[in-house]
Order: structure tokens, then C-alpha cells, then sequence
């Protein structure tokens, strides 16, 4: 007699995720540092990039130079040269903090992008909101990663169209340094923090199909962040 054994979607979902990050570390064709303490020489849109240290470490500094709020528009780049990037990884250490003039619903939004244009018009990104993951606020804390596809898939149409697939919870410490690990490989991509061996995120679709481009460093509204350790895995 033989029996058959189904595997669950989220199982299957996590041993494809476990695959693609074993892949993306076996298979690295190219590896690249680019320097953060040279900050004239990126293309900064809607944000002043000056070097400056963190928690006793030397860091590239992005503080928002708008006032407006995350849902407003005015996306806030600051490119990369030379980094043109499809399938691999990408690795940094971020800090996001709240600037003191932010509003309320600020968040200490730092990230990633990549799939960049040279004037930032579209890419992709993972980000966090650090100060979401030790709220009181269950649904805050459910909201502490995020990707998101920029122009047509901003975090506001993602939540609102396909709640909870786009975002997810993630211990953090909101003022601590924190080690991001993007993982991408065709209309696939992950996200781990901190060295876990489980990404906290799972994308699926990366929604629009364009490939290739530069990487950013990418902060939202109301943040003043702190970017160190860059390093570009290519496949």
C-alpha cells in the first residue's frame, strides 16, 4: 500500500524561501562593497546625504528633506553608481530613527531598493518601520516590514488590495543597528533581518516585470537614518 503525503502552502512557502537564500549564497558570481563615505558622489532625490557615525560607527546619514507624509508622494533616494543589480543579494546594516520635527505617523522608515531608474521614477524595496516592532498595537507590530513596487504598488494600495501579503512582524530593536539580507532571484525575492536563517518576508511577485537597474538607499518620511556595511552579491 502507498500513501501520499500533501505539504501544506506555508510549508512549501518557507522551504522555497530556505531555497532561494541557499541559492543566492552558493551560486555568488560577483561580490561588490560600494564605499558610503563619499556621499557627493550619489544621486540623491529628496534627501541630504552627508557622512556621519552612529552608535560609535562610521555611516553614510539620510535625513528627509520634505515634510509630507509617507501617503504624499516624493519618493527618497539616494542612488548607488555602479551598482546595477538583477539576481543575488543585497546586505547592509540600517538604523532608522524619527526625526525630531516628523509627525505623528512617522515610523523611522529605512530600507533597500533595487530595479532603480536613474531619476528614481521606479524600483522596488523592502523597508521597515522600527518603531512598529515593540508597539502595543498588535496591528502596528504586523506592519514592521514592508515591500513595496513603485510607481503603481505604494504600501497603501498593497495593504489595501491584498492585506498582510506585502508586510509582515519582525522583532527589532527600534534604535539598534539592524542587518538587512535581500534575496532575489527572478519575480521572486526575501527579506531577513539579523542574520535569521528564515526570511520575515516572502514576495512572490515583485509585481511589475521591468528588470535591472541601479540600488538605493531608500528612507521614508519624517527619518533620519544611518546606512553601513553595503554589500552586493550578484548571481
Amino acid at each position: 500500500m502507498t500513501h501520499s503525503h500533501s505539504v501544506s502552502p506555508r510549508r512549501r512557502g518557507l522551504a522555497s524561501a530556505f531555497a532561494l537564500g541557499s541559492l543566492a549564497a552558493a551560486a555568488v558570481a560577483s561580490a561588490q562593497t560600494p564605499r558610503l563615505d563619499r556621499p557627493a558622489e550619489l544621486r540623491a532625490i529628496n534627501v541630504e546625504a552627508v557622512t556621519g557615525r552612529y552608535l560609535g560607527r562610521a555611516a553614510l546619514r539620510l535625513v528627509d528633506k520634505e515634510s509630507a507624509s509617507p501617503a504624499a508622494g516624493g519618493e527618497k533616494l539616494a542612488i548607488m553608481p555602479g551598482t546595477e543589480f538583477e539576481d543575488g543579494a543585497i546586505e547592509d546594516d540600517v538604523a532608522g530613527l524619527i526625526a525630531k520635527d516628523a509627525s505623528a505617523d512617522a515610523r523611522g522608515f529605512v530600507g533597500v531598493a533595487f530595479d532603480v531608474l536613474p531619476d528614481g521614477s521606479r524600483f522596488k524595496s523592502f523597508y521597515l518601520r522600527p518603531s512598529n516592532a515593540r508597539a502595543l498595537d498588535q496591528l502596528r507590530r504586523n506592519h514592521t516590514t514592508q515591500f513595496v513596487s513603485i510607481p503603481e504598488f505604494p504600501w497603501y494600495t498593497l495593504r489595501e488590495k491584498e492585506a498582510g501579503v506585502y508586510e509582515s512582524y519582525v522583532d527589532l530593536d527600534p534604535v539598534a543597528w539592524i542587518r538587512m539580507r535581500i534575496v532575489v532571484d527572478g519575480g521572486k525575492a526575501s527579506l531577513y533581518v539579523n542574520g535569521a536563517e528564515q526570511p520575515c518576508l516572502i514576495v512572490n511577485d515583485l509585481k511589475h516585470a521591468a528588470r535591472g537597474g541601479a540600488i538605493a538607499l531608500w528612507i521614508g518620511a519624517g527619518t533620519e537614518a544611518y546606512f553601513s556595511n553595503l554589500r552586493i552579491e550578484r548571481r
